[in-house]
């Protein structure tokens, strides 16, 4: 259903003029194109940051963990996710697991659940980096009050490291955002796919590119200024209360 108004408007853009009609005019026909590409990037990147930073919450401490147990299957899974390029983890997934369970998958649920592994891999490393850079002597104070290992972790040590792992998060929700365009190679019809389509029936490469970076960059400055900034800022007044 959604292909087919995806060809209506496609066609609406060529009985414009294709070519000839002015650069606003093209941007004006391919918006709601765009802007529908542009929804279901902002979904792919919000469930994958969400999902990886609850993986990369418990990969984190299992890396962390002396059990050998935890600790091995953590290292094995960030290497595994870090060192191989995310277009190979899109082909297994999407391609190899079928053949493993017997049916074909959901491109929309297996582009979800690669890309939250993908970047549970990284922000396992970004939550350890803030757990270990709180001081040693927060932990050791707050043994001494009388708390287990686990409440020093969850009333002491991630709630001082959550603060210091904002900025990290930031940067990884925005190149996850650019990332979601390699899901396009399973038919996923994202925001840099809808200006690739546009522009394969319409020739207007540079208009439509332009368009398209000036989304991703939209929606950089907003992740960067009124999320990632108004966060850092809110809890620094929070320290200060």
């Amino acid at each position: 259903m959604r292909n087919i108004k995806v060809l209506r408007i496609f066609y609406a853009i060529n009985f414009l003029g294709g070519d000839k009609v002015r650069v606003f005019e093209i941007w004006a026909a391919a918006l709601p194109v765009l802007l529908k590409g542009l929804e279901l990037t902002i979904e792919l990147t919000t469930l994958a940051v969400l999902f990886g930073c609850i993986i990369g919450l418990f990969v984190a401490l299992g890396k962390m963990s002396r059990m050998l147990l935890l600790k091995i299957p953590s290292i094995i899974y960030v290497e595994f996710f870090r060192g191989s390029p995310l277009l190979v983890q899109i082909f297994l997934v999407y391609f190899g697991l079928p053949q493993l369970v017997g049916h074909p998958l959901d491109p929309f649920w297996s582009s979800v659940a690669v890309l939250s592994l993908n970047s549970g891999a990284y922000c396992a490393e970004i939550f350890r980096a803030g757990i270990q850079s709180i001081e040693r002597g927060q932990m050791e104070a707050a043994r001494s009050l009388g708390m287990s290992h686990t409440q020093a972790m969850r009333y002491v040590i991630l709630p001082q490291a959550f603060k210091r792992v904002i900025p990290p998060l930031g940067n990884e929700f925005i190149a996850m955002m650019k990332d979601t365009s390699l899901v396009s190679v399973i038919g996923l019809v994202e925001l840099a796919r809808s200006g690739q389509l546009i522009i394969s029936t319409t020739y207007t490469a540079i208009e439509i590119w332009f368009l398209v970076a000036i989304f991703y960059i939209v929606m950089t400055v907003l992740i960067s200024e009124f999320f990632v900034n108004r966060m850092e800022r809110r809890l620094k007044v929070g320290d200060r209360s």
